[in-house]
């Protein structure tokens, strides 16, 4: 199945000259969402993964069932102030202005292998953070998954030394 032809193109939101990926078409079609979950999991089986990172929020949807999917466990990366237990945060630069990250100081243990799972791959500054934030907890990443990957904007450039893997491009 294209996968492609399950994803909305909104033009001019949330704002003018912005083209959004909606994936909510991919999620309510039941064989498309497992034929993405499927492949974001597929070069990973057989090699362990002890923490699958989610990135808030669309990734949280798509990096529990490919953690599933692998045995492994889950880590949440959101946005500052949404977490309860001690964190490490990291910012990063958005086109105007910047945010901050964070998780649990606990979400991954020393010598852990982690993929790192997202819904789009843009400009790279929301998972190159939470990159950063993986290796300063001792995190070996073996991988980022993402379904969509804007090409355009060069986010892959953000991400040395993580193998990046991307189902749909633009």
């Amino acid at each position: 199945m294209d996968l492609k032809s399950k994803i909305r193109e909104i033009p001019d939101w949330p704002k003018p000259g912005v083209n959004f990926k909606d994936i909510a078409p991919l999620l309510q079609d039941a064989a498309a969402f497992k034929q993405a979950i499927d492949e974001l999991a597929a070069p990973y089986i057989g090699k362990q993964v002890d923490v699958v990172v989610a990135i808030d929020a669309r990734g949280f949807l798509l990096a529990t069932a490919v953690a599933y999917k692998l045995d492994a466990g889950v880590a949440l990366v959101r946005k500052k102030g949404k977490l309860p237990w001690k964190t490490i945060n990291r910012e990063y630069a958005l086109e105007y202005g910047s945010n901050i990250i964070e998780m649990h100081e606990d979400a991954v243990k020393p010598g852990q292998k982690v993929l790192m799972v997202d819904d789009v791959l843009a400009t790279g500054g929301t998972m190159e953070a939470a990159v950063w934030m993986v290796r300063q907890l001792g995190g070996e990443i073996i991988g980022a998954s993402f379904l969509i990957g804007l090409s355009f904007l060069n986010g892959k450039e953000k991400l040395s030394g993580v193998e990046v893997k991307e189902l749909v491009i633009y």
